[in-house]
């Protein structure tokens, strides 16, 4: 394997961690503890998001936050915002440093609706208006494929479906997709089929991997994803945060300092700055008390 191959991208998402804490993190902590992570070198940071502020209010105040770790309206980094509809994207275009806008298209129809208040179909139309947006403005969209691996509301899932929902937004032209595996529930065949079918597929598509697990479940489903092709991978720093949905309360994001270690004892490389990467970690635990 050639060493440009063994470059895996690294998605950092402290907006996943935050956006379910029942106490308000103070904006000028937010933006010390981001400015931490910009300063480890992952590929992404997922940092927070222009959506109802009566849905999500921890992250009410984004603009601020980006504002703040861009005083100088100089910063170049693959800032990553989620948006849910037009007015959203609009907003998010509107910070130079934002470079992606991650827009939630779910598989489950009852997400979905839960998730934007639209349909999967009137997702999709929307999703397209946002890619719109983002093309005109010099972005890049990033969608998640919400329940990709099943999900709690018993609608109807198959792997097969999953395949034809990506297949569907690569010929609308969209370049990145994460298969997001929201309450935990994805079984390492799954993981197997998906990532094995769509990477050949798509060659020109970036296929990632947003997974969540209980603690010491999830080596096995990353090193199957790897050896599918997957190189890009989200995850929190101590595994902070998960989905309102998962039954298990221990469900949380892949821990980025763990899923690090574990990539580097295999032989992948990650472009992590150790030392910056341990100043956050001490720094986290004031923002998740």
């Amino acid at each position: 394997m050639h060493q440009a191959d063994k470059r895996v991208h690294l998605v950092e998402c402290p907006r996943d961690a935050m956006q379910g804490l029942k106490q308000m993190v103070p904006t000028e902590q937010k933006i010390r503890y981001l400015n931490l992570l910009l300063d480890c070198g992952f590929h992404t940071l997922d940092c927070g998001s222009f959506v109802s502020a009566t849905a999500v209010p921890q992250l009410a105040d984004t603009g601020e936050v980006l504002q703040g770790i861009n005083q100088h309206g100089t910063l170049d980094a693959n800032l990553l915002v989620i948006v849910g509809n037009v007015r959203g994207a609009m907003e998010a275009a509107r910070f130079p440093g934002v470079k992606y806008l991650g827009f939630p298209l779910s598989v489950s129809e009852q997400f979905q609706q839960r998730n934007t208040n639209a349909t999967r179909r009137e997702a999709f139309e929307r999703l397209k208006e946002i890619h719109g947006i983002a093309q005109e403005s010099g972005r890049e969209c990033v969608v998640y494929l919400s329940m990709g691996f099943g999900n709690p509301f018993g609608d109807p899932y198959s792997v097969q479906e999953v395949m034809d929902w990506a297949a569907n937004l690569v010929h609308a032209g969209f370049r990145i997709i994460s298969l997001s595996d929201t309450i935990g529930s994805a079984k390492e065949e799954d993981i197997d089929t998906l990532f094995s079918a769509l990477i050949p597929a798509f060659p020109g598509v970036e296929f990632g991997a947003h997974l969540h697990s209980v603690p010491g479940t999830w080596h096995g489903k990353v090193q199957i994803a790897l050896d599918a092709g997957c190189r890009r991978f989200d995850g929190a720093l101590r595994g902070f945060g998960g989905c309102p949905f998962a039954m298990d309360q221990l469900t949380g994001n892949l821990p980025t300092e763990t899923l690090i270690e574990f990539l580097d004892q295999n032989g992948w490389e990650t472009g992590i700055d150790r030392t910056a990467l341990s100043q956050a970690l001490a720094f986290a635990p004031e923002i998740f008390k």
